[in-house]
């Protein structure tokens, strides 16, 4: 069976290669490897989310749900040096990527790099920022939304890159119809930039 970026412990070669891309006005070098997402380069997803929504302003504490080498945690971090940034991935190369990564970038006091079981339970964060992971398949991609996003304030918000071709609009509808209304931030290059939120209770 073949291996995917979201495997623990993938057991393929883990070269390593230097990214650089441009991210919110900064030039960012990521280091990346084999067995983990976009290996050599910042994925079209990932490229579509930063160029079509500006950084955060608000709130002080931030998740990149599946964060692979940690290229939307570390630009997190740059954007906002007043907040904490956790970066959670069940992929460990992922999580050493990301620690390297954070180190070079100046930012390692204020990310915390964990697998999904180490972010305490009581953690409640202002905004979630992904490029989920799709391909784990509808049912778990479901099931990882449904754990995560319960963990915004009260006013926070999930913001999403999806795949047209991969399901972005029927997630949209079913975000709603699980009591997150989410509305489509922008559209480029086969991609949805979405905002998701709680609910308001009557």
């Amino acid at each position: 069976m073949d291996e995917h970026y979201f495997t623990a412990d993938p057991s393929a070669p883990f070269p390593r290669t230097t990214a650089k891309t441009e991210v919110w006005g900064r030039t960012m070098r990521m280091v990346t490897g084999g067995g983990v997402f976009s290996h050599g380069r910042l994925d079209l997803g990932t490229g579509v989310l930063f160029r079509t929504t500006p950084p955060p302003t608000e709130g002080r504490t931030y998740l990149d749900l599946g964060c692979g080498y940690g290229v939307i945690a570390t630009a997190l971090a740059l954007a906002r040096p007043e907040a904490t940034v956790w970066a959670v991935d069940v992929n460990r190369r992922a999580l050493l990527l990301t620690t390297e990564n954070v180190v070079i970038a100046g930012v390692e006091e204020r990310v915390r790099i964990a697998e999904p079981d180490q972010v305490p339970a009581d953690l409640q964060v202002d905004e979630i920022w992904s490029n989920p992971p799709i391909r784990i398949g509808k049912e778990a991609l479901h099931a990882l939304l449904l754990q995560w996003l319960p963990r915004l304030r009260p006013g926070g918000r999930a913001v999403l890159v999806v795949g047209k071709n991969l399901g972005a609009d029927s997630l949209q509808r079913w975000l709603g119809d699980q009591g997150w209304p989410t509305t489509r931030l922008a559209s480029a290059k086969g991609f949805r930039v979405l905002e998701t939120r709680r609910a308001e209770q009557p």
